[in-house]
């Protein structure tokens, strides 16, 4: 999709491959595993494995069944990642064992659960663009000063939409009636990526909205986006760059409650202070739905569907933001962490304002 860019720079020149080499990615987990129970808490390095990929060498290898694997959230196959993993405690001697080129077993400990999808604080990134002159690296630096102090948009990467990026189209047609997936996980695999599609249509137009709003004059904006002037005028002296409407759904933040906008002028603040953030919607069922202003953009991207809907914080706030600019080497050298569900690849393109997925290379190397 052409999003809308919240960043007000001209689009940066680099080079991105999402490799090993160049795409680290650590989850960070939610809990310790407790020492006891009849599970055992796997900590696992792999390189270019999809987490389906790494699960499926362990069941063909030791016999286990892929419902009995828990998982917190799946990571990037092209990239050297960490994750945590759950798996019956029969395979512990088998685990200690494993030797494979591209997977390497960093601890066990027993645990007492499964792990379930979301079971984790967030992920850890280290990135290196390449190919990145001095003036570039200049710009970089002042993008990155914006993310720090503001946050992202937090728009679903492509990794959410399939390899061909398509998926979301087979959703629509299943949610219109047009299509049927016998498979029931595929189908709801594919529904998913037609609610974040919408999620993701949503939030450009909002930042365009934003936009309008701080680069127009008070009449033009109110004659433009049919708003009351006096809206305008009160929302163009809100802090952050992502302007907030009557009837917004706000949810604290990093985690917390989901509640409305009533006083727009203080849950705005609160928001430039990164305590709370306003919430876009995932279309479904038993989901909250904004009302007011807010409403009259949000049901242009409602969609009914049958599956159970959500709500998704529009912006996030990266933390340990740290980079390094190796001139010698034209290297743009990243370290930074986001929350759970949030895509590192969504900050790259906010800093590239390129889609970065046509970047992406593929390489074999073993662990060490």
């Amino acid at each position: 999709m052409n999003r809308n860019y919240f960043l007000n720079h001209s689009s940066i020149p680099f080079h991105f491959a999402q490799s090993p080499r160049d795409f680290v990615v650590d989850e960070i987990p939610l809990y310790e595993a407790s020492g006891e129970g009849e599970h055992l808490m796997v900590h696992i390095r792999k390189k270019n494995l999809s987490t389906w990929e790494l699960i499926d060498i362990i069941c063909n290898s030791f016999g286990a069944k892929a419902k009995e694997i828990g998982t917190a959230g799946l990571k990037d196959k092209n990239a050297l990642t960490t994750q945590y993993l759950t798996v019956p405690i029969r395979l512990e001697e088998q685990l200690s064992q494993m030797d494979h080129p591209q997977i390497k077993i960093l601890s066990m400990k027993r645990h007492a659960n499964k792990l379930r999808t979301g079971h984790l604080k967030g992920n850890r990134f280290f990135i290196r663009l390449k190919k990145v002159l001095p003036v570039a690296a200049k710009k970089l630096d002042e993008a990155l000063k914006h993310i720090k102090e503001d946050g992202m948009p937090n728009y679903f990467g492509y990794q959410r939409f399939g390899n061909d990026g398509d998926n979301y189209i087979i959703g629509k047609e299943i949610v219109e009636g047009k299509k049927k997936e016998k498979n029931k996980k595929k189908a709801k695999l594919f529904v998913s990526a037609y609610q974040s599609h919408q999620f993701n249509l949503w939030l450009s137009r909002r930042i365009e909205i934003s936009r309008l709003i701080t680069g127009l004059s008070i009449s033009e904006a109110s004659e433009v986006l049919n708003l009351d002037k006096n809206l305008i005028k009160s929302m163009q002296k809100q802090k952050h760059p992502f302007k907030m409407l009557p009837g917004d759904l706000c949810m604290h933040y990093p985690y917390g409650a989901i509640f409305y906008a009533e006083d727009l002028e203080a849950e705005a603040k609160l928001f430039s202070e990164k305590d709370r953030t306003p919430t876009g919607l995932l279309s479904g069922k038993k989901v909250k739905h904004s009302i007011d202003v807010a409403h009259t953009i949000e049901k242009e991207f409602d969609v009914e569907t049958k599956e159970d809907g959500t709500r998704r914080y529009a912006f996030v706030f990266p933390e340990d933001v740290e980079w390094e600019y190796k001139e010698d080497r034209a290297w743009f050298e990243l370290h930074f962490t986001l929350p759970k569900g949030s895509y590192a690849t969504v900050l790259i393109e906010e800093l590239a304002k390129r889609e970065i997925r046509e970047d992406k290379i593929t390489s074999h190397e073993q662990i060490n």
